[in-house]
């Protein structure tokens, strides 16, 4: 609720009167009660977050002063649960400093005693918890005029007495002035000259090893701006170089945008940082695009759905980087069928709607105008081609609500399925104009096959369909309704982003990117990849080894499985061990870990990452018992082999954590759950478990330690101290 009142314009006795009313019945039968509250405490500050008032039954909330309604509960009435609330809401203001592990204990305990307290005093009261604005600083009350300098009497008891900083957040005039006469246009001429000594050459070069998430100390700005000059040989310093620059100084700013073109040109990596929301200049933001453009369609590909979120922080709705974008999607179709996807999900952003509509028309327009090409398909089939998997999209998404409203088991919603793509719907099966594949658009799909599409047993039924392809053969995809798949899409994106650069430094972890492609906040598709839970083959087989037997059985190999499958899931649980350690996934269990007939092992369904977990005290690393058991157990050459390629990815993934964290810094502006409820602090985990503090000798004995702390859970030698990690997967 917004009032017409101003804050300014409130007095020291200003009140908020609140009555409920039960709008089914008469208005004097319906009134609920009434509750009164103060807008300033006793000592003057405004009041800011959960407010919980008791309300008078059958009273309205009179607003007289002093009220006959108060909502604060009184002194001698409060209880445990009325000071531990008031402790709760200092820290969801940020006033209590949160620790991640401590508050989930925290928060258990609180629920405990909210049901002790309930069953003790029974619910005789009515209460109404309102939200009042937090804000970054406290809000005072304070008369305007000669009020301001009349100082509080000085008592002769033992008293606090609270000064209030009028200056509070703005800056010193005199560091202002030293710091302009140290970057005056005068000092051009001295500073193009100066070199560092060898102490603030080591200062500098600690500096440039910052990731893209530290902020820079006022000395450490100056530093650089000083021997400016001197590091334009050097690529890395420019991002940290235009991070010094005051952007405000009109003079200044030139000077620096002057310097930008004539420094070192700059990693692709790197210009992604440029254009996160830390640089609004056009200019930086042009040259970062102008950088990209070196960039080929793969890599391009792998920051593409970052480049979207990117539109956000532009300064107008057809920007450098958004005419770039539609660029490259005219010579690349599959860029542009991922890049119209990823644009029309964004326009239920009711912030930035028209930003991103901006750059759906700006493709269409262009995309209609291209000629025809080697296929004969022109600009304005192609386009139409793009805009009927929208329409295929919607008609699943009709299935789906169809399947679910049948009554009865599995089986009947598969019939129904069946039976709409028969009937009603049976243009799914035979496309008049075959399409792009959403989630492959190198494939062209014709139709549904009706009688190979089923669906899951799950409380979403997702469907699973099988597409007959052009060149005679088929395609599984999986479609949902009802759930987010955007955080999917962006760890898949992560995945697919980390294994290729481990085999671009010759690793090949045999990991599975599957494709994820969210059509809607709510709905989406997955590509299908034959395999088995964990939970199933366990259940059916005892052991992953009896099953990998099964498919791949060599009677003189270790294990009886053959050396190549047994590799292949070893190198697999090792990559994924490394990426979800680093990208905090969470509420893993034996039935989010495939496995496919060849030995890959891959993980599914990511609804918590950047370290959220549901369970309590999660393992650091996500390796269940049965999953060590199949490598020979703890002490078996086979676990020191997958030991090794676990510190070998994480020492290359390191390399290029300033490319991954400047992805996610992209991210910030998303409305992505995990990433939306606090994007700094889920950075900054992210950061952390790079271990950016070590080097990479250090970096696999902490890795090693790592694996062993959590592996050491699993077996019963342990059982008392950490038996919780194995309670984790059960």
């Amino acid at each position: 609720m917004t009032l017409s009142s101003k804050y300014r314009d409130l007095t020291a006795h200003s009140q908020l009167a609140i009555t409920v009313w039960d709008v089914s019945c008469g208005k004097t039968e319906g009134l609920i009660g009434g509750a009164t509250v103060l807008l300033f405490n006793s000592k003057g500050q405004m009041k800011s977050g959960k407010q919980k008032l008791r309300l008078w039954q059958g009273k309205e909330a009179d607003g007289s002063f002093p009220t006959s309604t108060p909502g604060k509960v009184p002194r001698h009435e409060r209880g445990e649960l009325e000071r531990l609330e008031k402790l709760m809401n200092k820290y969801e203001r940020g006033q209590i400093k949160s620790i991640d592990w401590l508050d989930r204990l925290m928060l258990k305990s609180l629920d405990k005693i909210k049901e002790q307290e309930s069953s003790k005093h029974g619910s005789s009261h009515l209460f109404v918890v309102i939200d009042f604005c937090s804000f970054e600083h406290r809000v005072v009350f304070q008369e305007s005029g000669a009020n301001l300098f009349i100082t509080a009497p000085i008592g002769s008891t033992n008293e606090f007495v609270t000064v209030w900083d009028t200056e509070l957040g703005k800056t010193n005039p005199s560091e202002n002035k030293q710091l302009k006469l140290a970057r005056s246009l005068d000092r051009g001429i001295i500073d193009r000259d100066l070199k560092p000594s060898n102490i603030e050459r080591k200062s500098i070069q600690r500096v440039l090893k910052y990731p893209p998430t530290r902020t820079l100390s006022g000395d450490e700005r100056q530093l650089l701006w000083k021997f400016r000059f001197s590091l334009m040989s050097e690529k890395r310093a420019l991002t940290k170089f235009l991070r010094c620059v005051e952007w405000s100084d009109v003079q200044e700013a030139k000077q620096a945008v002057q310097l930008m073109y004539k420094w070192e040109m700059i990693d692709v990596c790197d210009a992604l940082e440029l254009l996160s929301p830390l640089f609004e200049s056009e200019e930086v933001r042009a040259y970062a695009v102008s950088v990209l453009e070196r960039a080929d369609d793969e890599e391009l590909q792998c920051y593409l759905l970052q480049l979207v979120q990117a539109l956000r922080f532009e300064r107008s709705d057809r920007s450098c980087l958004s005419q770039f974008l539609v660029q490259r999607a005219l010579q690349n179709v599959e860029l542009a069928s991922f890049l119209r996807w990823y644009v029309a999900v964004e326009l239920h952003d009711h912030v930035y709607a028209k930003r991103f509509y901006s750059t759906y028309e700006l493709l269409e327009e262009n995309m209609i105008k291209l000629p025809p090409g080697d296929n004969g398909e022109d600009g304005y089939k192609l386009w139409q081609s793009l805009v009927r998997q929208t329409e295929v999209t919607a008609q699943l998404c009709s299935i789906t609500r169809e399947v679910r409203n049948v009554r009865g088991n599995t089986q009947k919603k598969i019939e129904k399925l069946r039976q709409l793509l028969g009937g009603l719907l049976s243009e799914l099966t035979y496309f008049e104009e075959p399409i792009r594949s959403p989630l492959t658009p190198s494939v062209i799909i014709k139709g549904i096959v009706a009688g190979e599409s089923t669906l899951f047993k799950s409380q979403m039924h997702p469907l699973r369909l099988t597409f007959r392809t052009e060149d005679e053969g088929s395609c599984k995809i999986i479609f949902k309704k009802g759930d987010d798949l955007r955080q999917d899409q962006l760890v898949v994106q992560m995945v697919w982003l980390m294994d290729r650069l481990l085999k671009l430094e010759n690793l090949d972890l045999c990991l599975t990117p599957y494709k994820v492609l969210a059509t809607g906040h709510d709905e989406g598709m997955l590509e299908f990849i034959p395999s088995r839970s964990l939970a199933q083959i366990l259940s059916e087989h005892r052991s992953i080894t009896s099953y990998l037997q099964k498919f791949h059985p060599d009677e003189h190999a270790p294990f009886g499985i053959t050396a190549t499958c047994l590799d292949t899931f070893i190198k697999s649980c090792a990559g994924y061990s490394v990426i979800t350690y680093i990208l905090g996934i969470g509420d893993r269990h034996l039935d989010n870990l495939l496995l496919t007939d060849d030995g890959r092992l891959f993980h599914v369904d990511f609804a918590f990452i950047l370290g959220r977990d549901p369970k309590p005290f999660p393992p650091p690393m996500k390796l269940c018992k049965e999953m060590v058991e199949a490598m020979g157990g703890a002490e078996s050459q086979y676990y020191t082999r997958f030991k090794s390629y676990c510190c070998e990815a994480y020492n290359i993934l390191r390399k290029s954590s300033n490319l991954i964290l400047n992805l996610f810094h992209l991210m910030a502006g998303s409305t992505i759950p995990d990433i939306a409820s606090d994007p700094e602090k889920g950075i900054l985990k992210l950061q952390e478990k790079f271990r950016l503090d070590m080097d990479d000798e250090a970096c696999i004995h902490f890795f090693q330690d790592l694996i062993n702390e959590s592996v050491s859970a699993l077996f019963p030698q342990m059982v008392e101290t950490i038996h919780r990690w194995a309670q984790y997967w059960r």
